[in-house]
């Protein structure tokens, strides 16, 4: 049997095991599973890497904290200090980032010419991944955060919004089941000219995307970008 496995905290909701199994039995791929690995803490890695596993995903809150459990890394997951993806090979674990290209890809046929400069909430493991695809498209970003980013939540101003036109919520704030909340930024500055992007799928529309959706901005939710990463997971262990 072939294991696939995510590795992370509070996953019962996991898109990705309910994503390949669903994908294995639709392309009769025989004798693969896709577990949980839902751990409290890194130090019950070793329980789970003993166990011959094909590969895994990564998810919060580790994607970062992993790094060092790791016997290589690709340069992309390098760049980005950020692991979604580990392949098992030869023995050695070796991490990668397709979370990055998830993102690029479906964005890209949002984009306007005057998206030029973008927001991105939260400081985590997945906003890395943003920042570095924002870099490969020639975007300039800013980062948000109650203590860690280039500006606060309070200091966003209407000069600030009418000058960064894509915003990206990389933080957990609205996921399902504690659905009303979100970002606190001051929406009532979007405008149609806004592009709003939550990595977030689970609700398909989050308080953050409703509140921009309804001052006039161009939305989108994560789903695409889960799908497309998880395609590249699968791609990197079967290579």
């Amino acid at each position: 049997m072939k294991t696939y496995g995510l590795i992370g905290k509070n996953i019962d909701y996991s898109f990705s095991r309910n994503y390949f199994n669903n994908k294995f039995k639709k392309y009769n791929i025989l004798n693969s599973q896709y577990i949980n690995f839902d751990i409290d803490n890194l130090s019950q890695l070793n329980n789970i890497f003993n166990r011959n596993d094909k590969g895994y995903n990564v998810t919060i809150p580790y994607k970062k904290e992993i790094i060092p459990y790791l016997d290589a890394l690709d340069i992309h997951s390098k760049k980005i200090g950020a692991v979604n993806t580990i392949k098992v090979e030869n023995g050695q674990k070796i991490g990668f980032n397709t979370d990055w290209i998830g993102f690029k890809k479906s964005i890209e046929p949002l984009l306007k010419t005057h998206h030029t400069q973008a927001l991105i909430l939260g400081t985590g493991g997945s906003s890395k991944a943003v920042a570095y695809a924002l870099e490969q498209l020639q975007i300039t970003y800013k980062t948000v955060s109650r203590n860690k980013g280039d500006f606060a939540y309070d200091e966003l101003s209407q000069k600030i919004l009418s000058k960064y036109l894509l915003i990206i919520n990389c933080t957990p704030l609205g996921t399902f089941p504690v659905v009303d909340v979100a970002p606190e930024i001051p929406y009532q500055y979007l405008t149609d000219k806004h592009l709003a992007y939550d990595l977030i799928y689970n609700p398909a529309e989050t308080l953050f995307l409703k509140n921009c959706r309804e001052k006039g901005a161009v939305t989108k939710n994560g789903l695409e970008m889960l799908e497309i990463q998880a395609e590249e997971s699968w791609k990197i262990w079967n290579s």
